[in-house]
């Protein structure tokens, strides 16, 4: 007699196990641990619970399951308790496969945080970044004197420098870092807000000849000590080094990242022995940071010093040549003259020390100006392969993508940027400039706000809103505001005076464009965009030889200012003097006539077109077409609207080809989507559109954009002077 009951008798032994409810208990228990898991971890991503106590659940489900499974066995039929070989071997095998899909689940849950945190913006950066990640806070003054407060920068800012140099490591920039000056936030919440995982935090005292400098370096998600050091030294240039050096090698073994022989090596440098030339350069760092005109002319002054100081100190001769650089931009420094300054100063830095990569990352900004981008670019690379942390590498490769048509590249390059320094007004500007070049305009808008709220007395973030408002929607009455207050922020800079010059003509108020423009001309006489835009007046002036002077002047000062060889060119048209205008552009643009195919970037697209025009008039039919054709491949693969956007050329190369309705109905359809920009011009004298002017459609089009300029102007006269500035819709 066996002692299987009657009615189990010649089943199997999976049979039995099923008739013993083990089987179904079995699943039931992994479906209910399943749900208790998927619910914890709701509650640890809300509440930011630790991974800890899911990974304690777990296991306790774990262990549990074979105890679920042998109750089951022994209460799911009360006439036979003894289990048998087959059967334990395959309750064995049903707790190990819920035990495999529990740990599935743990893995999976170990992952989710890198997808998680596509919705959680600032802790992406630590999530994904593999690297260790640090944040060098500001350091605190302990000394009775306000004026030892650059120096304390110094010191934090070398700190931060030698850091960034570890490729091991994630080191977030200066001005990001800068934003937590004297902040009371728990350092978990300044860790978040930078998406690193440890914070570095000290403080220097400088007493006489000597200075202390006490750092310690905290894990911000325990928020206890992983090291500390305290350092009395004698004050001098060499031994301020030697300690920089000393904290990057000890935060390095805290945190394993292992230095290459090469970092090391150029840890231990020492960039000047000079200490009033290393306090000049400091100086001359904190005042370009502002990006102001009048800022930006100190720190020239600065870095100068420091260079008389020690004419080998080879950070003070990046330093000048970026300063010259940024002053074309912030300044109206003439950039054939800035250009060549700032060459003579990074070709001293790279003689100095080739491997530096602060001086590639010039080097290359500098050929990026010059328009040499294969070049720019090859040493961008470099650059970053010398220090993947710093983030102004990525920032300006970002720019030369731009240029190039790259714009979703251009786009990866600004975000990497922001991740280094997240908090860098300038970064966040460059980042709202990549969106605007994918159309991305409410983003940007967001980008821009981000960085007023970071810094709200920089300027150019101003500006970019009001550009955004100007050329992406069309709406120069909101334009014209924040324009005033880039303005007033930085009186001293051409290049807000002209915005808002060109604004005033846009609108039909010659009279205000006349003001800002002797405004700019005050404040830059050798910046060429005034002169050229000051041509322009003169045109809807009808005040011929004032054109003409002006125009030439801008030519004079930049070769390559398309508006002032547009105003030359149709006046030469008119003369049928061809010549002289194929001489112009061949000065400007050889690329376009000597190169063969013509190389069309960002910087050509448009003078190319207007080139082609004056080709077709020589008789050079095949040259002026192949212009047109790979201009249009070009244009076509970016946006219409915004301040990079090919606004009408479409409309101008449909005429050009003879395709009227074409030409009509992109016109229509920039005027619908908001263009605005020079339409006075191209409605009156643009010779690309002559073969459509009278047309009823043509009329038609530049009646409703007149129309609602009126309506435009009418509300910027009614807006209170006392307004706040809010970011208003465009529609």
């Amino acid at each position: 007699m066996t002692d299987t009951p009657p009615e189990r008798e010649g089943e199997g032994t999976w049979g039995k196990l099923r008739h013993r409810k083990a089987v179904q208990w079995g699943i039931a228990y992994v479906a209910a641990a399943w749900t208790v898991l998927q619910g914890l971890e709701y509650f640890t991503e809300t509440y930011g619970w630790p991974s800890q106590i899911r990974q304690i659940l777990t296991l306790v489900l774990v262990l549990g399951l074979p105890i679920v499974l042998v109750i089951a066995w022994y209460h799911g039929d009360r006439g036979h308790q003894r289990v048998t070989g087959p059967e334990l071997a395959l309750l064995a095998l049903l707790g190990l496969l819920g035990c495999g899909v529990l740990w599935l689940y743990e893995r999976r849950s170990e992952q989710a945080p890198a997808a998680a945190g596509a919705v959680k913006p600032a802790a992406t950066p630590a999530a994904a970044e593999e690297r260790p990640s640090i944040a060098v806070l500001p350091f605190e003054n302990r000394s009775d004197k306000h004026e030892d407060e650059f120096f304390v920068d110094g010191i934090h800012d070398d700190i931060l420098t030698q850091l960034t140099k570890v490729s091991a490591l994630k080191v977030i920039s200066r001005t990001s870092v800068e934003q937590f000056r004297d902040t009371r936030l728990p350092i978990k919440t300044i860790a978040e807000q930078l998406g690193v995982t440890k914070i570095l935090e000290g403080g220097v005292q400088r007493a006489g000849d000597r200075v202390r400098i006490n750092v310690q370096l905290i894990d911000a998600n325990t928020d206890t000590h992983l090291w500390a050091e305290s350092y009395d030294r004698e004050l001098t240039a060499a031994n301020i080094f030697a300690i920089q050096s000393e904290v990057a090698a000890a935060i390095s073994n805290a945190l394993k990242a292992t230095l290459t022989p090469a970092e090391r090596a150029r840890a231990k440098a020492v960039p000047t022995r000079n200490l009033k030339a290393w306090e000049a350069y400091q100086l001359g760092r904190q005042r370009m940071a502002k990006r102001t005109s009048a800022a930006l002319a100190d720190a020239e002054q600065f870095f100068q010093k420091a260079i008389n100081l020690d004419p080998k100190f080879t950070l003070a001769y990046v330093g000048l040549a970026d300063t010259l650089s940024l002053q074309i931009d912030y300044g109206g420094l003439p950039a054939t003259s800035a250009l060549a300054r700032a060459g003579a100063a990074v070709a001293k830095a790279l003689e100095l020390d080739p491997n530096l990569a602060e001086a590639v990352t010039s080097s290359a900004w500098l050929a990026f100006q010059s328009g040499q981008f294969a070049e720019a670019e090859s040493q961008f690379r470099r650059a970053i392969e010398l220090n993947p942390n710093y983030a102004t590498a990525y920032h300006w490769s970002s720019r030369l993508f731009s240029v190039q048509g790259r714009y979703e590249e251009a786009l990866r390059y600004a975000e990497k940027a922001v991740a280094l320094d997240p908090l860098s007004v300038i970064i966040n500007v460059n980042l709202g400039l990549s969106l605007e070049r994918v159309a991305r305009f409410r983003d940007a808008l967001a980008a821009y706000r981000t960085a007023i709220e970071i810094e709200p007395s920089m300027p150019n973030s101003y500006l970019r809103i009001g550009a955004v408002y100007d050329f992406a929607f069309g709406r120069l009455d909101l334009a014209i505001p924040w324009f005033e207050k880039a303005e007033e922020l930085d009186p001293g800079n051409p290049d807000y005076s002209l915005a808002l010059a060109g604004l005033y003509l846009e609108l039909g108020d010659n009279a205000r464009a006349r003001h800002w423009l002797d405004q700019a001309l005050e404040r830059g006489s050798g910046y060429s965009s005034a002169h050229a835009v000051m041509a322009l007046l003169h045109l809807y002036a009808g005040e011929r030889a004032k054109m003409l002077s002006s125009a030439t002047k801008a030519l004079e000062i930049e070769p390559r200012d398309s508006l002032a060889l547009i105003v030359l060119r149709n006046a030469d048209l008119q003369l049928g003097a061809y010549t002289g205008i194929r001489a112009r552009y061949a000065k400007a643009f050889p690329e376009l006539l000597a190169a063969d195919p013509p190389q069309i970037d960002g910087t050509n697209y448009g003078a190319a077109i207007d080139l082609a025009l004056v080709l077709q008039r020589t008789g050079e039919r095949e040259r002026a077409a192949l212009l047109l054709d790979r201009s249009e491949s070009f244009f076509r693969a970016i946006p219409r609207m915004g301040w990079m956007g090919y606004r009408i050329t479409d409309a101008q190369v449909h005429a050009l080809r003879g395709h009227r309705k074409e030409a009509l109905a992109a016109l229509r359809e920039a005027e619908n989507d908001g263009w605005r920009f020079l339409w006075r011009y191209h409605r009156d004298f643009d010779p690309a559109l002559a073969s459509i002017r009278n047309a009823p459609e043509f009329k038609a089009v530049f009646a409703d954009i007149e129309r609602d300029v009126a309506r435009q102007r009418a509300e910027l006269a009614t807006r209170p002077k006392d307004a706040p500035l809010e970011l208003a819709p465009a529609h």
